[in-house]
């Protein structure tokens, strides 16, 4: 493979990701904000198709790609700038983890709301759980762009 072609790949996963987090959290906030229940419950759904399609994805094919440009540049682990990013993307992963789980629950509570007019505690619970692992995650994924683009020490 050319290496424009795997360099494309790699920084195009990182815009998906990044991307798709940022606007997955906006929408949510926003749609939480409404209280418009049918709204929460068809943006939660769409949040979570968008995961699958727009997130999955690039988890996987962002190491892979970033080790092979490691490879063919001649850096090895040890560089500064590609074990910070490494370290980031694991903290970024275990934020999403939890994340991605909570969004089902949040999905499930909405819809066993149904009937109801306002969602439970819980819901909020970990809606605001689910806000505070994007709060880490976000950062972590911001510093590692700064890092691949500046490539410090």
């Amino acid at each position: 493979m050319s290496y424009l072609i795997l360099k494309w790949i790699h920084i195009m996963s990182a815009i998906l990701l990044l991307g798709t987090g940022l606007g997955s959290a906006f929408y949510a906030m926003r749609v939480n904000r409404s209280g418009n229940l049918h709204s929460i419950r068809f943006v939660l759904k769409n949040i979570i198709l968008a995961d699958w399609l727009f997130t999955v994805p690039p988890i996987v094919l962002i190491p892979v790609t970033g080790v092979w440009l490691m490879r063919i540049n001649g850096y090895p682990f040890s560089t500064l700038w590609i074990w910070l990013s490494l370290v980031l993307f694991v903290v970024a992963g275990l934020c999403w983890m939890p994340a991605a789980i909570l969004q089902y629950k949040m999905k499930a509570i909405s819809e066993q709301s149904q009937d109801k007019e306002s969602l439970p505690a819980t819901y909020w619970k970990y809606e605001r759980l689910w806000s505070l692992l994007g709060i880490i995650a976000f950062p972590a994924m911001i510093a590692i762009f700064t890092l691949m683009i500046f490539k410090p020490g």
